[in-house]
Order: C-alpha cells, then sequence, then structure tokens
C-alpha cells in the first residue's frame, strides 16, 4: 500500500529523492466564480507544498458539469498533455474527487500520476499519523476510498483472508480484491473501536474536571496556543495537518485545574470517509465542555474557514457548546490590511469595531491575540478562566472547595 501513498517523494538513482513537479486542474461550475476557484486551488497548492510536491502551474476551465471520462474537456487536456510533455511533470493534481474510471482514462492520455484532492489529503495524514489510532484511522480511509475504486489492479493486497479454497467459483480478480479491502475494513473497524473503548475509558478516569477542546480549520495556530497554555511541546509546524493525534493537557489558572486539548483541524470538502474514519479522534471535541475556536484572522478567506468549522461541528453535534473565539496571529493581520502611516488610535478604533462585528455575528465571546509574540495573551487567559469557572459552578460546583 506504501507505493500508492507517497506524493511528492520520488526516488532517484538509490536512495537520493527528488521534489516531484505538479500541475493543478480545477472546473469552474455555473455557481461558483472564479475568484472562489482561485481559493481553493491557493488551498491545493498548499495541500501540495505540505505532500512534498511543488505546483508549476494551474489549469481551470468553465463547464456545464465535470466531464464523464476525462473530468475536462478534449481541448484543455491536450493543454495539460501539451505542458506536461514540454516542462517533464510528474503528476497532476485535481481539487475534486475522481472516479475509477476517469483515473484509469487520465493516466493513460497524460502518462502521469494522477492525484484528486481526497488521495493527496490521505497521503498527508499517512505521513503524519504517529499512534496506533491514527494509523488504523488513516488505513481505513485509505480502503473506503480504494473500494469504489476497485479496477483489478491492487495485486498486492495483502490476502488474509482468499487465495486457494477460498475463491467461489468463476470469481473474477476484481471480485477477490473487492473481499480482501471490504475484509480489512471491518479488521479495523473493529480495531478502532477497541481503541476507542480504552479512549472512553482514559477520559473517565480523568475525573471532575472541566474540559477544553481546541477546535478550528487547519494551520491557525491551535498547537502553538496548546504549547503556550500548557508549557508543553506539541508538534506545531506551518503545514496543513501538522497535528492528527489528540494530544491532551492539565492546565492550572491560578489554583483552578482543567485539561485542554488539540484536534485535529478541520478543511473544506474534507472527504467523508475521513471524516467518518477520524470520528473517535473527534470525540474530545464532542465530550468537552467548552470549545476555544481558534482563527487565523489574517487568512484571506477566514470567514470561510470560521464558516467551515461551524458546520463541522453541527455535523458531530457539539455547536451548542460553550464557545471562545480566538482570533489568532494578529499581528500578520496588521502587516497584512493596516496602512504604515495609520496612527495607533486609528488601529485600535478599527480592531475594536471588527471585534464588536464578530460578537454581534457569531454570537459568542472572543479576542483577538497573537500566540506567537504573546499579544493580548492575558486577555485571552482572563477571559478562558472565567469561562471554565462558569462551568465547574454549573457541573462540578463541589470542586471550588478543593482550589
Amino acid at each position: 500500500m506504501s507505493e500508492n501513498w507517497q506524493v511528492g517523494r520520488q526516488q532517484k538513482k538509490g536512495l537520493r529523492e527528488r521534489t516531484e513537479t505538479a500541475v493543478l486542474v480545477g472546473v469552474i461550475l455555473p455557481h461558483q466564480s472564479e475568484e472562489l476557484i482561485t481559493e481553493y486551488l491557493d488551498e491545493m497548492e498548499f495541500l501540495a507544498a505540505t505532500a512534498g510536491a511543488k505546483t508549476k502551474k494551474r489549469f481551470t476551465q468553465k463547464l456545464r458539469s465535470p466531464h464523464s471520462r476525462t473530468f475536462v474537456g478534449k481541448g484543455k487536456l491536450e493543454e495539460i498533455a501539451e505542458y506536461i510533455d514540454q516542462y517533464e511533470i510528474d503528476m497532476v493534481i485535481f481539487d475534486d474527487d475522481l472516479t475509477g474510471k476517469q483515473t484509469n482514462l487520465l493516466e493513460e492520455e497524460l502518462k502521469v500520476k494522477i492525484i484528486d484532492r481526497s488521495s493527496l489529503i490521505l497521503d498527508i495524514f499517512a505521513s503524519r499519523a504517529q499512534t496506533a489510532q491514527a494509523k488504523a484511522q488513516v488505513e481505513l480511509a485509505q480502503m473506503q476510498y480504494l473500494l469504489p475504486r476497485l479496477r483489478g489492479l491492487w495485486t498486492h493486497l495483502e490476502r488474509q483472508r482468499g487465495g486457494i479454497g477460498m475463491r467461489g467459483p468463476g470469481e473474477m480478480e476484481i471480485e477477490t480484491d473487492r473481499r480482501i479491502v471490504r475484509d480489512k475494513i471491518s479488521q479495523l473497524k473493529s480495531k478502532l473501536s477497541k481503541i476507542d473503548l480504552q479512549s472512553k475509558t482514559q477520559r473517565k478516569n480523568r475525573g471532575d474536571l472541566v474540559r477544553v477542546a481546541l477546535v478550528g480549520y487547519t494551520n491557525v495556530g491551535k498547537s502553538t496556543i496548546m504549547n503556550m497554555l500548557s508549557k508543553s511541546d506539541v508538534f506545531a509546524e506551518n503545514k496543513l495537518f501538522a497535528t492528527l493525534d489528540t494530544t491532551v493537557r492539565k492546565v492550572v489558572f491560578g489554583a483552578m485545574p482543567f485539561l485542554l486539548s488539540d484536534t485535529v483541524g478541520f478543511i473544506r470538502k474534507l472527504p467523508h470517509h475521513l471524516v467518518e474514519s477520524f470520528k473517535s479522534t473527534l470525540d474530545e471535541a464532542r465530550e468537552s465542555d467548552v470549545l476555544v475556536h481558534v482563527v487565523d484572522i489574517s487568512h484571506p478567506q477566514h470567514e470561510d474557514h470560521i464558516a467551515t468549522v461551524i458546520q463541522t461541528l453541527k455535523d458531530l453535534g457539539v455547536e451548542d457548546k460553550p464557545t471562545l473565539m480566538v482570533f489568532n496571529k494578529i499581528d500578520l493581520y496588521r502587516k497584512k490590511y493596516f496602512d504604515e502611516y495609520l496612527d495607533e488610535e486609528n488601529k485600535v478604533e478599527i480592531l475594536t469595531e471588527l471585534q464588536e462585528n464578530y460578537r454581534n455575528t457569531y454570537n459568542t465571546d472572543n479576542v483577538f491575540i497573537s500566540a506567537v509574540t504573546k499579544e493580548n495573551v492575558a486577555d485571552f487567559r482572563k477571559v478562558l478562566q472565567q469561562i471554565v469557572e462558569k462551568e465547574y459552578d454549573i457541573r462540578y460546583p463541589h470542586q471550588r472547595k478543593f482550589w
């Protein structure tokens, strides 16, 4: 399986590796604007860079609907093929999911590796998984992705069941492979159920402590905030999905303890089978008492990111929990959007008005901070402490006497 989830890493002359090159392809449908597709492709380029591939060019085409055989039209396909031949491109990445038939035809036409959005995200997840739970979740998502796309080519799959004595009369190779994948999916689901039971036991053993979960779009600074509040060393990097495994730390504000968890980041058009596979990881958000919704305010599409996170939380059934919105990277926001000649009084007035607008729009408390420069971190801790104390009064009023 490992050979199929290695985007951006190609061996050359023994152990040496070179960075793979890619072109991105997106289709502009009637209800979409060119600006929206540009945003999607910006994110796709970041995904490709996270996986280790370098984007050389983008191709877009306006269509009523994607072509059933080749996703894009014949003329656009010829244009892509010509560019690939001219610049020796290694792969083509499509911004939407492809069917097995489309992938097959595109590989025949373009003679390079064909990747779609889901397989690219799966590749990143596979490279980031560290614990047994995360690895099993990624493998389950990979198998669920492969099942409808099997074309009888997966002869490398380990046949734990099957082979001599196990095939039905006249069973075709494609049917055998489908059975192998289904068996593997069942085994992984069983394994994850056991891990999930262990995780639930661990959560029960944490005692009467309020639980706070960091949620948000990927790469908004959740792990940096986790490190800042808990004084721990959680892995943080300027790449998408730097954190896959949920990390839980005990944090104490004054004499008040609570549990803080860092969860996997959300993303637009996240594959359904990936959400299903990672539901047990997202249980930390589901079973938390307070949500800290972290937003990268310096990102041009941060309001779209907020909408994606809110919708994902609704899908998980946790949208009604007490929530504090933390607009991170305010230092980068100033650099990007404030004129250098703007005086300090006007800067404060603009940010105060912006903060009030967000409070009215999302009907929740919010703070503007920079986790890197520690700006407004004291205010953030104060507001969070007030929210957690309120939850203690509701859930565990007897805990007060122990502080």
